[in-house]
C-alpha cells in the first residue's frame, strides 16, 4: 500500500512539475530573494537600532569582556527527520561535540537561525528526530547563555502564535526567538558592538511585511520543495551567495564600532574576505618574500578554493575588516562551521572528523584590539 502511494505521490509531482514549474520560476524572478542594497541597509540599520535602543523586543543588547565570558556563533543548521534530503544528518556527530565542549567551558551561544529545516518538514518530526541536539542547546538556555535567531527557513519561530510554547516545551523555559543580537564588546579605551543577524535582510520574500513572511513559511517553501525546483536560494547560487556578502559588508563597511555577523550564505567569511581573496593577499606576501615553497602551496590551493568562491571582489585588497559570515553546520563532508570570541579573539573555526573523532581547528583568528584598529583604517 505504502509503495502505491509513493508511486501515486511521485506522479503526482511529476504531472504538477510540468504543469506548474514556469509559473513558479517566473513568481520566483518576479519576487526574488535576490536583495537589494538600499533594503538591506534600511532593514540592517533598522534592526541595529531597535536592539540598542529598545533591548529585548527585537533582540538582546548583551554587554561582555570578549577575554573573560567566551561566546560561540553557528548558523544554518537545517535540521531535518534523517530522511534522504535531511543536510544536518552527517554534521550531527561534530555538532554535538562542539556543543559539549563549549558547554563544559561556560560558552554563551547564539544561533543566527535557519536552526531547523521547516519548508521541507513537519516541526513535530524535526523536535522528533533531533531530541539530543536540543538536549545540549537546553543546557545553554538552562545558563541563560543562549540566544536564538530565527531565519528564513525557520521563520515559523517569528510567525506563529503558538512559537512560544512550543519553545517552552524544548527549552524547559520562556524563550524568545529574535531578529538580532548585539554582543557589546569591552575593550580597553571603549567598545565595539559585534551586530548578529541571520542575514536574510533586504530579501523581498523572507524580509517582508507579515503577510508576506507567512507565506514564504506556510505556503512558498512547502510548493518550491514539494516541486523539487531549487531556485533563487542564496545558500546554493554562487551568484546570490557573493551579492547577500558584498551588501552586508557594504552595510557594516559604512558603520563605526560595528561588526557585523551573519549566516544564511553557508558561505565562511572573515575579516570581510573569503579563502580565496585570502588565499591571493597570501600569495603576494610570499612573492615578496620570494618563498617558494609556500608559493608554490598557495597555487595548488587557490584552483580548489576557486571552484568554492568563483567571485574575487576587485577591492579586496583595501576591504574594511567589518563583516564576518560563521558558515554553516550542514555541509555535505559533515564538517561544520563557526565563529568564537575567545581570549580577546575572534576566530573561525571548523569542527571536523580527523581519524574518526570530531576535532576543532582553527582556520582563521585575530585579536579584537587589532580587529578595532583595523574598522579605524
Amino acid at each position: 500500500m505504502r509503495r502505491i502511494f509513493l508511486f501515486i505521490l511521485e506522479g503526482l509531482r511529476f504531472v504538477l512539475q510540468f504543469l506548474f514549474r514556469r509559473l513558479v520560476i517566473w513568481l520566483a524572478d518576479r519576487f526574488s530573494s535576490a536583495p537589494r542594497q538600499d533594503k538591506v541597509n534600511q532593514a540592517l540599520s533598522e534592526l541595529y537600532r531597535s536592539i540598542i535602543t529598545e533591548p529585548g523586543k527585537k533582540g538582546p543588547l548583551v554587554p561582555f569582556r570578549p577575554d573573560e565570558q567566551p561566546v560561540i556563533i553557528f548558523s544554518d543548521l537545517h535540521k531535518g527527520t534523517r530522511d534522504g534530503a535531511d543536510d544536518f544528518a552527517i554534521c550531527e556527530d561534530n555538532y554535538l561535540a562542539a556543543l559539549t565542549h563549549y558547554d563544559n567551558n561556560g560558552y554563551y551561544y547564539i544561533n543566527l537561525g535557519d536552526s531547523e529545516e521547516l519548508w521541507e518538514n513537519l516541526l513535530p518530526n524535526v523536535i522528533n528526530y533531533n531530541k539530543d541536539n536540543f538536549a545540549l542547546e537546553k543546557k545553554f538556555a538552562d545558563r541563560n547563555a543562549f540566544v536564538k535567531i530565527f531565519g528564513n527557513h525557520d521563520l515559523y519561530w517569528d510567525n506563529d502564535p503558538l512559537a512560544p510554547m512550543v519553545l517552552k516545551s524544548i527549552y524547559g523555559k520562556a524563550l524568545k526567538a529574535s531578529a538580532g543580537a548585539v554582543l557589546r564588546a569591552e575593550l580597553p579605551y571603549g567598545y565595539i558592538d559585534i551586530f548578529c543577524t541571520h542575514g536574510h535582510q533586504g530579501d523581498a520574500q523572507s524580509d517582508g511585511n507579515v503577510f508576506s513572511k507567512w507565506f514564504v513559511s506556510y505556503i512558498w517553501g512547502p510548493i518550491q520543495s514539494f516541486l523539487e525546483i531549487r531556485i533563487n536560494m542564496p545558500s546554493g547560487n554562487t551568484t546570490l551567495k557573493n551579492l547577500h556578502n558584498l551588501y552586508m559588508y557594504e552595510w557594516s563597511a559604512s558603520q563605526e564600532n560595528v561588526i557585523l555577523i551573519t549566516g544564511h550564505t553557508h558561505q565562511p567569511v572573515f575579516n570581510s574576505l573569503t579563502h580565496l581573496e585570502r588565499l591571493y593577499l597570501e600569495l603576494e606576501d610570499a612573492q615578496e618574500k620570494k618563498d617558494e615553497t609556500l608559493i608554490k602551496k598557495i597555487l595548488n590551493e587557490i584552483p580548489r578554493r576557486s571552484r568554492e568562491y568563483d567571485h574575487l571582489s576587485h577591492s579586496f585588497r583595501k576591504m574594511k575588516a567589518s563583516y564576518f559570515n560563521s558558515g554553516c553546520c550542514c555541509y555535505a563532508d559533515g564538517n561544520i562551521t563557526g565563529i568564537e570570541i575567545s581570549d580577546g579573539y575572534m576566530r573561525l573555526v571548523k569542527w571536523s572528523k580527523v581519524e574518526g573523532k570530531p576535532t576543532r581547528i582553527v582556520a582563521e583568528e585575530i585579536h579584537l584590539v587589532e580587529l578595532s584598529r583595523k574598522q579605524l583604517r
